[in-house]
């Protein structure tokens, strides 16, 4: 059985009493050691140097009626007990010095004596278990149980709120409740979204750290991070502006003014001085999307803006602060980025602590039915005309949505943009389905278009009179041509093209490579990359 040991701090006001009538009235720190079933194994007490005559009388008064306790003496000097800041910090001392032994010892905090300065840290300390306790509270003799009993009653608070039915039951409504918001409501049958729905969510509550949300285009990550914001400040954890910044329209020089701001004269044009968004995010939430896209040179000072909340404005002398929470999004791979000297491994390090990565509609084709009543309300809110599907229109749709050649390439962007159209062309607001076949029609010649672009990108570069090629050798050949297109030099290309096979060899010549490569198709770097 684990020894009980009870701290906490000697009443100068409750505790005392003359020794004629000290037994004729409530004293906690003496009333502790006589409550029924509660045998203290140990007593800290702590008190200030002053105190040295009430401590021995406490403890000579102790001894008679709980020989067995074992009574410690820690002194704690306060220049002001009811200074917060002060009082924590000592209590903070103390509990960071004791021995705890939780396997051995059952710890419990008395806040029953102290300033409620006191018994405000001592709970702070024992909720973020500083010290691994439960908290216990005496209370007098209620008026009419006589004199002769002076014990009074006590009851032990335990801090893990779990194991109070109610309370349980109402955080877990809550934690329900904030899952379904950063869910807009939508009711998901994913197994696999709606568990990391669940983490994101403690992630959102509880953390500061940045957040990084990967996946495609479309997938929903603007939408999730605003989410996320609105949580936090529905739970007053920001004040600030949701500033969202799509980082692949920022270029040049003006993605830096953009992002980090600019004083007056530090450029042409630079006729006023510009805060930038990132200042602007101050006290809020930044949402970088497409963060794979900024230049390393942006990468650099947000890093230093997300460690050390402050950054220097273009033309500045001086660093400007911004206190922000980064969420970041990306339908890249920033680990390859990293390999590639694309995106710089200490950025990439500090976004991955916690990382995000939201499926593809077509992986999610349980969620298709309740996203589909999601957009029809959007469409509804926004436009200020209700539209709904009759019942065979609705199965119609379903049947082809969920299918597996169902592309949905463009994720929920092309889901929301079919509801609208066929919400749009539905006779008086009802989708039937003549609309809806028309709608079905429509998103397979898109998709097929989509699926076509490469094919017709070899097209172009081999010309109409290029000998056949097999599917395999024509997907190939489109991503060879696609990246010679965007790199500045034969070996950037052979670079990126062969990043992973380069490193299993002792020597190599990308750029060599790829030209065999290209020679295969009677095809040079240098006419690929003026054709971009």
């Amino acid at each position: 059985m684990r020894r009980r040991v009870v701290l906490g701090f000697l009443g100068t006001t409750l505790d005392t009493g003359r020794s004629q009538e000290r037994w004729q009235k409530w004293r906690p720190t003496v009333a502790l050691c006589q409550q029924p079933g509660l045998f203290v194994d140990r007593l800290e007490l702590l008190t200030d140097r002053h105190s040295d005559a009430l401590f021995a009388r406490v403890r000579a008064d102790i001894a008679e009626v709980s020989p067995a306790t074992d009574v410690r003496r820690h002194v704690l000097e306060l220049k002001d007990p009811w200074d917060f800041s002060e009082v924590y910090s000592a209590l903070r001392q103390f509990s960071n010095a004791y021995a705890f032994e939780p396997e051995r010892e059952d710890y419990l905090v008395n806040i029953t004596t102290g300033t409620h300065v006191a018994q405000i840290c001592w709970f702070l300390l024992t909720e973020a278990r500083y010290v691994p306790g439960r908290l216990l509270q005496l209370s007098p003799p209620k008026r009419g149980d006589g004199e002769k009993d002076w014990a009074g009653t006590h009851v032990v608070i335990d801090l893990d709120l779990s194991r109070y039915d109610a309370i349980a039951t109402r955080f877990a409504a809550e934690k329900q409740e904030a899952t379904s918001y950063l869910k807009s409501g939508i009711a998901t049958l994913n197994p696999a979204f709606n568990r990391m729905i669940d983490e994101i969510e403690k992630v959102a509550l509880r953390s500061r750290a940045p957040v990084l949300l990967t996946g495609p285009t479309g997938a929903g990550k603007s939408q999730l991070a605003r989410r996320i914001y609105d949580l936090k400040k529905a739970q007053r954890q920001v004040s600030g502006a949701f500033v969202e910044v799509n980082c692949a329209t920022l270029r040049g020089d003006q993605a830096m003014s953009t992002l980090f701001g600019h004083v007056r004269g530090a450029f042409t044009g630079a006729q006023a001085e510009r805060a930038g968004l990132m200042k602007g995010a101050d006290g809020g939430v930044l949402f970088l999307d497409e963060i794979g896209e900024l230049g390393l040179d942006e990468q650099a000072m947000c890093l230093r803006a997300i460690e050390e909340k402050r950054f220097l404005p273009v033309g500045a002398d001086r660093d400007t602060t911004s206190d922000f929470q980064l969420i970041a999004g990306t339908n890249r791979d920033l680990g390859q980025e990293v390999s590639r000297g694309r995106f710089r491994e200490d950025l990439y390090a500090r976004l991955n602590l916690w990382t995000f990565e939201l499926p593809p509609l077509r992986d999610r084709r349980e969620d298709i039915a309740p996203n589909l009543d999601y957009e029809l309300l959007r469409f509804s809110e926004r436009e200020k005309r209700k539209a709904s599907f009759n019942a065979e229109a609705r199965t119609l749709y379903l049947a082809f949505a969920t299918a597996p050649d169902a592309a949905w390439r463009g994720n929920f962007r092309d889901l929301s943009a079919s509801v609208t159209r066929m919400a749009t062309l539905a006779p008086l607001g009802r989708i039937d389905e003549i609309t809806v076949r028309d709608e079905i029609a429509r998103l397979r010649r898109q998709w097929g278009a989509a699926s076509d672009a490469g094919h017709g990108l070899v097209a172009q570069v081999l010309g109409p009179q290029a000998p056949p090629l097999d599917l395999f050798d024509m997907a190939q050949l489109e991503t060879v041509i696609a990246v010679c297109r965007r790199s500045r030099s034969l070996s950037a290309a052979g670079r990126e093209l062969f990043a992973v096979s380069r490193a299993r060899k002792a020597s190599g010549n990308d750029a060599d490579r790829l030209r065999k490569y290209l020679a295969r198709f009677d095809l040079r770097f240098e006419d690929l990359s003026t054709l971009g």
